[in-house]
């Protein structure tokens, strides 16, 4: 079965906390708005404690908005099951062509 994905941003590791960030306290991590950038970038700095896999910490990222998260994530590698990062937002992340990539739904 073929799902329909919209891409929503590039997310990219950055070494640096970005100085307009938002803080995820149960991941660690601090992101930015991809709508405060000309490109839908996402910037992520991951603190140290983060339990992320290594492949999400430093690799850039592709992000897609998707209808149904548990359907996409059925039979595929994933890297991170599904979670809430944001109000009204799930999120997974998976691995397709060695790769990290983000599967997002609005709820």
């Amino acid at each position: 079965m073929i799902f329909m994905r919209t891409l929503a941003h590039i997310g990219i590791p950055v070494k640096e906390k970005p100085a307009k960030a938002t803080y995820l306290p149960e991941a660690k991590l601090y992101i930015t708005d991809p709508a405060d950038t000309k490109n839908n970038l996402e910037f992520l700095f991951f603190e140290a404690e983060c339990q992320m896999p290594d492949i999400v910490k430093t690799s850039t990222h592709i992000a897609y908005m998707v209808d149904d998260i548990e359907a996409e994530i059925n039979g595929a590698k994933v890297l991170i099951p599904p979670f809430e990062p944001l109000p009204k937002v799930k999120a997974a992340f998976i691995e397709e062509d060695g790769i990290p990539i983000e599967l997002m739904q609005t709820l």
